[in-house]
């Protein structure tokens, strides 16, 4: 899930985009509008993803 794409998409803002050493470091600012869209995009995927994984999974064998 591409967190920092969906904050972009929701109107917030990566303020803060940056490396030190193998960490990585992305800060985002927005209304509290753009922050219910990007928590409704984040509950949206979550269910999406949630789904492909139930139909994906082969169905459990009786023994």
């Amino acid at each position: 899930m591409d967190i920092i794409g969906m904050a972009r998409a929701s109107g917030m803002a990566v303020i803060l985009d940056g490396r030190i050493g193998r960490e990585e470091y992305q800060s985002v600012c927005g209304s509290l509008s753009a922050l219910q869209r990007f928590a409704d995009a984040v509950r949206q995927g979550a269910v999406q993803q949630s789904g492909r994984q139930k139909r994906t999974t082969p169905p459990a064998r009786k023994a």
